[in-house]
């Protein structure tokens, strides 16, 4: 269990997966993977893993930043707000947020929050 606010981690999670939803390769299934383990005894670590378009590093500065957009409005919809405001989500929980990623073959990011306390 996480020590997090629950409608905060929905919008977390909504803006990651509907990112690898909308960043997909034309004519390939999506896959999404999404996995978490505790890597020490107050902190877990969460990753969303995609199989989509990728990105190229040299953008990995410029992702969180708000309104950064990798495309124009009419390849992709949106305001480019989405990753900031995961960004924005982890700090405000004490986590930090990272991502890696390869065109064409997808992208990751991870995460970490802190573990609930655990009950006497």
């Amino acid at each position: 269990r996480v020590f997090a606010n629950a409608s905060q981690m929905r919008q977390l999670f909504q803006n990651l997966l509907g990112n690898a939803l909308k960043f997909r390769v034309a004519g390939r299934a999506p896959v999404i993977r999404v996995a978490g383990r505790a890597v020490s005894e107050k902190f877990c670590e969460i990753s969303v893993e995609d199989n989509g378009i990728g990105f190229e590093e040299k953008y990995l500065k410029q992702i969180f930043r708000p309104f950064t957009r990798l495309h124009s409005r009419s390849e992709y919809e949106g305001s480019g707000i989405g990753l900031a405001l995961c960004e924005k989500i982890v700090l405000r929980h004490g986590g930090a947020i990272t991502a890696r990623s390869e065109p064409g073959r997808g992208s990751e990011f991870v995460f970490t929050l802190p573990l609930a306390p655990a009950k006497p």
